[in-house]
């Protein structure tokens, strides 16, 4: 699931666009993949992107749902500028707002300040495209190595993070590498979220499965769905899964 790489480094969609110049990890298949799988049935009223980069996941959401809130939280300065500015930029600037801070400042904020009270926001859908090593090497580009590398954000933290401020009707979603799938659904439950669909993703027919997106709530239920999701039948032949997911994106769909 290559990075798209364009000369301008503006990425145009249907119904917005996305500067990328300044952000190490440039919109790719998996972002534009859990942005457009990530169910909303639930009709969420917040919404929280953790790890946003460019804020491709919270913008296609925020095309996607009525919700009114929509939170994105990225920790590297130069990405959380760039998502700043393509949420001013979007149509829907009102509903979006990008933190600059780590998981789990984010998570503690309201805990450090005496004065409040209550209990940390909680949002009716998570999501997250995690930074993540699918290849144990490292580029030479430092900045990327930070947005890949897994201890930036480990899997536990997330979901522990996920099962502090999800709401109790709400879903949490994420794209992860399918070999990590096992492990991941495992802290989930530890953490009493429980899968609610999985959609497992093969470049092509005949290649190996390489992603997983994984949705869960906090109902236990043993009659989820679990298919596939085949993007290729050629190189840029899409089959009809692909293109009916991503129809309301991308231009050429």
């Amino acid at each position: 699931m290559a990075d798209f790489h364009k000369s301008s480094l503006m990425f145009q969609f249907k119904q917005f666009s996305v500067e990328q110049d300044q952000c190490a990890m440039k919109i790719g298949t998996d972002g534009v993949l859990l942005g457009a799988w990530t169910p909303i049935e639930n009709n969420p009223f917040s919404i929280l992107d953790i790890g946003t980069g460019t804020g491709i996941i919270a913008l296609m959401l925020a095309q996607r749902s009525s919700a009114s809130q929509i939170d994105a939280l990225e920790i590297d300065e130069d990405a959380y500028e760039q998502a700043t500015d393509n949420f001013e930029n979007s149509p829907w600037n009102d509903r979006l707002f990008c933190f600059h801070a780590g998981l789990d400042e984010f998570v503690e904020e309201p805990e450090d300040d005496p004065s409040n009270s209550e209990l940390a926001q909680q949002y009716d859908l998570i999501v997250s495209n995690p930074p993540f090593y699918s290849e144990d090497y490292k580029s030479s580009n430092d900045q990327r190595d930070l947005a890949r590398f897994q201890d930036a954000m480990p899997f536990e933290d997330l979901i522990e993070a996920a099962a502090l401020l999800l709401s109790e009707n709400g879903i949490f979603t994420v794209i992860i590498p399918f070999k990590e799938e096992e492990n991941f659904l495992a802290l989930a439950t530890a953490y009493e979220l429980y899968p609610l669909k999985i959609t497992r993703v093969k470049g092509t027919p005949t290649t190996e499965i390489k992603r997983s997106l994984l949705a869960f709530s906090r109902n236990h239920t043993t009659n989820f769905a679990i298919d596939e999701l085949i993007i290729e039948t050629a190189r840029h032949i899409y089959t009809q899964e692909y293109i009916a997911l991503t129809k309301d994106f991308y231009l050429k769909m």
